[in-house]
């Protein structure tokens, strides 16, 4: 049976907004996403809300419910009390383009900055084999949706704008990660991981593992395993021995070989 529902929409854009109150009509089984639909079909035609597969797999609907965040097309009303008033925001930690979609373009310039998939040029295509663990290990971080949800509670970058330049937040160390544990991949990746994409600015709060609508581990399966390799490689005296050792050039002047990855 249908209830009606109370809200609080954030309307504006870029310069400024505020919170408009509506009341929506609410039936069995909807998720917040169709009772935006309804508003914009029925009061507010102009609401400006981004989506597209409305089954929790693009990513394109993240918005803040009551101020967490979440995907309106997988956030159930029958998860809010009836006189519960729900207000919607736009995620916080990228700019406003207009009333709940946001500018998330940052994301895509830290993607593009990631060194692609290595493979060994002398391995040729369906010589590779990999060990099921390892299989399973990157295929938990290809589940990413990019809903970029865990960018937008990551506080190095929610509430310090400026370490932007810097830190590619938890969903791009993960892919980097990802890269650097899978064993076709032959670049290392630990030095870019710290001085590029600015592992050391997290310390491993855990808040984008909580928000993940995939439930991927990303702090203990991705980003503290990173920071071990990354630790063990500046730290360990036999480490750092080791590669100075591989790295040194032959008596005859010969180009050193580079130290294996591990």
């Amino acid at each position: 049976m249908g209830y009606m529902a109370k809200f609080k929409v954030w309307r504006g854009d870029a310069g400024a907004g505020i919170l408009k109150d509506y009341e929506v009509e609410v039936n069995e089984g909807e998720v917040v996403l169709d009772v935006l639909h309804r508003l914009q079909a029925t009061q507010t035609p102009d609401l400006a809300v981004r989506w597209n597969c409305k089954a929790g797999k693009c990513g394109s609907c993240s918005m803040e419910i009551n101020g967490r965040p979440r995907l309106g097309c997988m956030t159930r009303m029958s998860t809010f009390t009836q006189d519960e008033v729900l207000t919607i925001t736009p995620v916080r930690t990228f700019p406003v383009i207009r009333d709940l979609v946001t500018d998330v373009s940052f994301n895509y310039e830290k993607a593009r900055q990631i060194p692609s998939f290595t493979p060994d040029p002398s391995i040729k295509p369906g010589e590779f084999r990999m060990q099921q663990e390892d299989v399973n290990r990157s295929q938990e971080f290809r589940k990413c949706i990019e809903c970029f949800l865990c960018q937008n509670v990551c506080h190095v970058i929610r509430d310090h704008q400026e370490n932007e330049p810097e830190f590619a937040g938890p969903r791009f160390l993960m892919r980097v990660a990802e890269l650097e544990m899978h064993p076709a991949d032959e670049a290392d990746r630990r030095d870019i991981a710290q001085d590029d994409f600015g592992l050391g600015y997290c310390n491993i709060t855990k808040c984008c593992t909580e928000v993940c609508p995939e439930h991927i581990k990303i702090t203990d399966n991705a980003l503290i395993p990173m920071k071990e390799r990354v630790a063990g490689r500046k730290y360990d005296p036999l480490v750092w021995l080791g590669s100075k050792i591989s790295r040194r050039p032959s008596a005859k002047g010969t180009p050193a070989i580079p130290a294996k990855k591990g």
